[in-house]
């Protein structure tokens, strides 16, 4: 009988994100019998280790405290996390990827990328294959990390050759893939896309959950990293300019470095009695469910998940067309509602209309989940699934040769 292919997911830590829920589905859903999925992590840390067989988590054997890499993208570039992320990290990976010789690597965004480029680059040809995953506008996400022209030519240059030394470079949106493509001169043969899996049964399951503390009055709900990315400011200035809002409260769901930044904006526009924050939720669909709307502000994404589980969830759903993936999740109109990014009129003036519409809101609460089954969990492990062994096959392939 033949053995099942050793997957090794890389990631810096299991802190909540579009990336980290990924490789829980991963986990905890593909077929043991197909593929033997593992996870190494720079940390053992973050909300989402709850949800994972800790059994079958690798972390760093080598001077864990020192990578935590949480927070803003820029402060990775502190001297004292930049050395221990070039020193550190590709030799704890090394060392995970040695002591478990997976027969295929799946490394998570960019950080964890460059780290893997090291390690497998100085392995030779007798490696395992490499799927280099990006979820995440690494153009948008480079501009925001650094301010100098010089340093960003650098980082782009080296994200660049680290891209297209992958044998195979997934991206989580088609969007995503051909912007990507195009800057950074991708290899077609070796890009594939996969959304992101929706667990849509447990999604809608855990939406009916009761919510104690929700406000007395209507809502709005938003959810994602309080930084720059999200356009939470945006949001706020669209939300205080609503006539129809006022009478509501705006949740937003999610941590970062902008909270402060964020609620002294809240004050200043005078509506900081009808904003919660509410920092990191384990059950964001009983939010969404009972939302009068959700809403996506953002100025750059990679594929979303968090919209495609408001729509499993029935809430009507508004979001930004920004590059790349929310305009790729909801069909204009039909499941969802989209406007231009960096446009807080235009975003109120779409809140506004939403708010006094119902039978446009009716449609998109009909549309939605149907929408959402598109991204399914079980369609997505699967071609999960399928990517991981046919890269385990041509690794073989390649070794014979």
């Amino acid at each position: 009988m033949n053995k099942p292919v050793r997957v090794m997911l890389s990631l810096s830590s299991m802190h909540g994100g579009g990336a980290e829920r990924v490789a829980v589905h991963l986990l905890n859903r593909c077929d043991p019998k197909l593929v033997d999925v593992r996870l190494a992590l720079l940390r053992k840390s973050g909300p989402f280790m709850a949800e994972v067989d800790e059994s079958r988590v690798d972390s760093s054997p080598i001077r864990e405290d020192l990578m935590a890499f949480e927070g803003h993208n820029s402060s990775f570039y502190r001297p004292d996390r930049l050395l221990a992320a070039t020193v550190l990290g590709p030799a704890n990976f090394s060392a995970m990827i040695k002591a478990r010789r997976p027969d295929v690597v799946m490394s998570f965004l960019k950080g964890v990328s460059v780290a893997t480029y090291f390690v497998l680059r100085g392995m030779g040809p007798v490696r395992p294959r490499w799927i280099a995953r990006e979820g995440n506008n690494t153009d948008k996400v480079i501009e925001d990390e650094l301010t100098g022209a010089a340093g960003r030519a650098v980082i782009k240059t080296l994200t660049r050759r680290v891209y297209r030394y992958a044998d195979c470079f997934l991206a989580n949106s088609h969007e995503m893939a051909r912007g990507l493509h195009d800057t950074l001169g991708l290899d077609w043969s070796r890009v594939r896309v996969i959304n992101n899996p929706i667990d849509v049964a447990e999604v809608q399951r855990r939406s009916r959950d009761a919510l104690p503390d929700a406000p007395k009055r209507p809502f709005i709900v938003t959810a994602g990293r309080l930084e720059y990315q999200k356009g939470h400011d945006l949001l706020l200035r669209a939300f205080a300019r609503s006539r129809n809002a006022t009478g509501m409260d705006l949740v937003i769901l999610g941590r970062g470095s902008l909270e402060g930044e964020l609620r002294r904006q809240a004050a200043e526009l005078g509506i900081e009695d009808r904003v919660r924050f509410e920092g990191f939720c384990p059950n964001p669909w009983a939010w969404f469910s009972k939302a009068a709307l959700f809403v996506l502000p953002s100025r750059w994404e990679g594929f979303p998940t968090v919209v495609a589980e408001a729509l499993a969830c029935g809430a009507p759903a508004l979001v930004t067309a920004c590059d790349f993936g929310p305009a790729e999740v909801v069909e204009d109109g039909k499941s969802g509602w989209v406007v231009p990014p960096e446009d807080a009129e235009a975003f109120g003036a779409a809140m506004d209309l939403l708010l006094t519409s119902p039978h446009i809101t009716d449609r998109l609460r009909a549309q939605g989940p149907a929408r959402a089954a598109t991204f399914d969990i079980d369609l997505m492990v699967e071609a999960y699934t399928t990517l991981f062994l046919e890269q385990a096959a041509a690794g073989k392939l390649a070794v014979r040769a």
